[in-house]
């Protein structure tokens, strides 16, 4: 048995190569001749599965992606051709959650507000949305959900409309899907209409899929902004032309990475191994991934609280694991380098991907302290909250 991998899909070959021969190859450029005898296809959200692909995938049973997201994928094909898929559905909520908190805790600390005076707006109440939710309920900060297709299906949770947030929320975080039909499509969602009807200072963070905003029409936002008194602030994860960015927009962007918000180590491992535990279901192997055996320890295991516990406190511990200045830092270095060359500028945002750092989750992390509200919205956050203490820490 022959199974294609992404060479970027982290642990991967270890467990794939108990069922059969791996080959590995750059998920952003297969070919429908990479595909000529496999048995099945292992991918992230860089391979669009669609019909040329498939032209030669003479064997092709199985596709798998390690990715929360699959609207890379073209699953009537699939259907239509008889091959089983599956995806890894709430893989990456933990490390965009986070993504979301360290951006708001940062920008935070710039600006001089507390984010516990801010009300949230979250677009799209699916695992990512919904984790959000949970860690901002585990925070006391006030939120608001909107997702109408959730609220048709008859999700009992409050939801309410676009105009309700953009009138009632100081941030705007978005995590749908890209559909381009349908009766709420989330192409373009954010165009310019829906940027003027935002709050001053508002913040705009889009860790979900590059068209969901127009990019054009924020970078005339942020121009706006510039030279008016409505201010805005936006923090993009994701690129509408990715891996091309747009140079303009860079600089007028609060914080900007290359699609690597729910690029933590467990969601990666949490990925593969669903897909990895999928595929043997499908292939009746009773072999078994557990996520968690694959992790090493993190750099700074285990943190004592201070008796004193306040925001700086919780600034100081959740920057101990992620710190989106670190990556905002490289991503705006990397692309001012490739200048006006796309194949350079599509290459680099590609290798930071690749070579993304070992960032954790708060869950790698064990905490203990005696403030019982701090150890309690902690362990709702994900960490891990021991009761011993010790001498005195953050």
């Amino acid at each position: 048995m022959k199974i294609l991998i992404d060479e970027n899909m982290p642990y991967a070959h270890e467990l794939f190569s108990q069922l059969g021969e791996v080959i590995a190859k750059p998920g952003r450029s297969l070919t429908s001749a990479d595909l000529v005898d496999i048995d099945a296809l292992m991918i992230r959200s860089v391979t669009k599965v669609n019909r040329e692909l498939l032209t030669q995938a003479n064997k092709l049973k199985f596709v798998g992606t390690a990715t929360a997201g699959d609207d890379h994928v073209d699953q009537a094909l699939l259907a239509e051709k008889g091959i089983t898929f599956t995806a890894a559905p709430g893989c990456n909520k933990v490390g965009v959650a986070e993504y979301v908190i360290s951006s708001l805790m940062v920008l935070g600390q710039q600006h001089g507000f507390s984010i516990f005076d801010k009300t949230v707006g979250i677009i799209g109440a699916g695992n990512v949305g919904t984790y959000l939710a949970q860690c901002l309920d585990a925070l006391g900060i006030r939120y608001l959900l909107n997702d109408p297709l959730k609220q048709e299906q008859g999700d009992p949770r409050q939801f309410h409309t676009v105009d309700e947030l953009l009138a009632q929320c100081d941030v705007i975080t978005l995590h749908t899907p890209i559909t381009r039909t349908g009766s709420y499509p989330t192409h373009h969602l954010v165009d310019s209409a829906f940027l003027a009807k935002m709050q001053n200072n508002a913040i705009l963070i889009n860790a979900a899929r590059g068209p969901v905003v127009d990019n054009q029409a924020l970078k005339q936002a942020l121009i706006d902004s510039q030279q008016g008194e409505k201010q805005l602030i936006a923090v993009l994860d994701v690129f509408e032309q990715e891996p091309l960015v747009d140079l303009e927009l860079l600089p007028l962007l609060a914080f900007a990475t290359p699609h690597i918000a729910g690029y933590g180590l467990e969601g990666k491992a949490r990925g593969t191994t669903m897909v990895f535990n999928a595929f043997c279901q499908f292939i009746d192997s009773p072999l078994y991934a557990d996520a968690k055996e694959l992790l090493p320890v993190a750099p700074i295991p285990y943190v004592q609280l201070s008796r004193m516990w306040d925001e700086a406190s919780l600034f100081n511990l959740t920057q101990l694991i992620y710190d989106v200045r670190k990556d905002d830092g490289i991503f705006r270095s990397e692309m001012l380098k490739t200048g006006d060359d796309s194949s350079q500028m599509a290459s680099a945002f590609d290798q930071m991907r690749k070579n993304y750092w070992d960032r954790r989750e708060y869950s790698a992390i064990t905490v203990a302290g005696e403030a019982a509200f701090a150890v309690e919205s902690l362990a709702k956050l994900g960490f891990t909250v021991v009761e011993e203490t010790h001498e005195s820490g953050i």
